[in-house]
């Protein structure tokens, strides 16, 4: 019996402390369509579907231009030294030991095209790490090997575990989604600002999604943030990016992008579930 199956067994007891691993209010979310996950044979990123990602994306881009135009312009120069300075065109050697002009050429060109990339480089640092205020909130913690998501705002959270290969079909999810699909997933409102608060319970994890454009590690003792706004509908896929231990390849991350509606009748499902705080007490507490 593995770990997995032991906590499984105690679900039950769990439930009444808020706390559960699985999750039966997530198997009414079906029909999403899987948009966030890699692809065999294809190169590049997964599909930009928040802000932040689609600018880390222009960034690349950018970057990818500019120094494809560097490094033709290099080449075209060593080409050139190669047919214009070689022994059977130049037999006596030039005897000038350097050049002053193109010497500060070539330290200030490169300092002027540094510090023109800076200011957008800046820009997409400071939307990242600038948290707005949250509709939702999550704590994420990473455990070995596992992740622990809490919705702090209703006072429940379950544990996400890997799903056997076996039981992907069950679950609803294809046979290329082993290793990216969990038995319980995040589910989020689609065009909301969500707020993940991201731990460690023992060593440093890092919780990622690529889709999102967000990559935060995970330490125990300290309590990170990252911050989203998915504007498409669902299924996306993350998985811890520090290495971890044995089993780090084997605790992924799974995300469920809704509409409202659903999201509201799943949160009331859930809170059911996990014993947690209802959205109308917690609206009239305010």
């Amino acid at each position: 019996m593995n770990v997995k199956q032991v906590l499984n067994g105690f679900g039950a007891g769990l439930t009444g402390l808020g706390l559960a691993t699985a999750s039966f209010a997530q198997d009414n979310i079906q029909g999403l369509e899987t948009i966030g996950k890699p692809v065999d044979k294809l190169m590049g990123w997964q599909p930009a579907v928040t802000e932040v990602a689609h600018d880390i994306h222009w960034y690349d881009n950018l970057l990818l231009i500019l120094i494809t135009v560097i490094s033709l312009f290099v080449t075209a120069l060593l080409l050139w030294c190669v047919y214009r300075y070689n022994a059977k065109r130049n037999p006596v050697p030039a005897t000038f030991t350097h050049n002053t002009k193109i010497e500060i050429a070539w330290t200030l060109i490169p300092v002027l095209i540094l510090l023109a990339i800076i200011p957008f480089s800046l820009n997409l640092l400071f939307k990242q790490m600038e948290i707005p205020e949250a509709d939702i909130t999550i704590k994420a913690t990473g455990n070995q090997w596992y992740w622990t998501h809490e919705y702090v705002d209703h006072g429940f959270g379950f544990d996400s575990y890997m799903l056997d290969r076996g039981d992907l079909a069950e679950y609803g999810y294809a046979a290329d989604e082993y290793l990216l699909a969990t038995d319980t997933a995040l589910v989020i409102p689609v065009n909301k600002t969500i707020v993940v608060q991201v731990t460690g319970a023992d060593v440093i994890h890092a919780w990622t999604i690529p889709a999102f454009g967000v990559k935060q590690d995970a330490v125990p003792g300290r309590l990170a943030e990252l911050w989203f706004n998915v504007e498409k509908e669902g299924v996306y896929f993350g998985q811890c990016s520090e290495l971890c231990g044995k089993d780090h390849t084997y605790m992924p991350i799974t995300v469920k992008v809704v509409s409202q509606e659903v999201y509201e009748a799943w949160l009331d499902g859930a809170i059911k579930e996990y014993a947690g705080t209802p959205r109308l007490v917690k609206l009239a507490s305010k």
